[in-house]
């Protein structure tokens, strides 16, 4: 049985620079923080950064592979903003896909799909 989100990695080719930029994104260094692999706890999920490029799977800057995860935010349209602003690229702008609820998709400057969601129908629920 699934549990909820847990972690999300994303496969980067430069893990400095990756970690310069996520560092500016998530706004908090590193919890985890070897040459193999970066992590992140955000809201309490972990962001992780993989500079292992061999199992990449046709990203290369055009979003057309890997995984795509929602991080949720308060304001998607000033979240989206901002991204764009730091360096990533639309991919599909903010858009209401019902209820309420808004989407956006960027690309990060690694060429990976970054969602984020402006959900006001879901809260966190306390883990048991």
């Amino acid at each position: 049985m699934l549990q909820g989100l847990r972690t999300v990695i994303y496969q980067v080719s430069n893990l400095e620079k990756a970690k310069e930029w996520y560092s500016t994104v998530v706004g908090m260094p590193p919890y985890f923080d070897e040459p193999f692999y970066v992590g992140y706890n955000v809201g309490g999920y972990e962001l992780g950064l993989d500079p292992d490029m061999s199992g990449a799977s046709g990203m290369s800057g055009v979003g057309a592979g890997g995984v795509r995860a929602y991080w949720g935010v308060e304001s998607a349209v000033e979240t989206y903003q901002r991204l764009l602003e730091l360096g990533a690229t639309e991919h599909s702008a903010v858009q209401n896909v019902g209820e309420g609820i808004l989407t956006g998709v960027v690309l990060d400057p690694f060429g990976n799909l970054f969602g984020i969601i402006e959900n006001p129908h879901f809260s966190l629920e306390q883990e048991q």
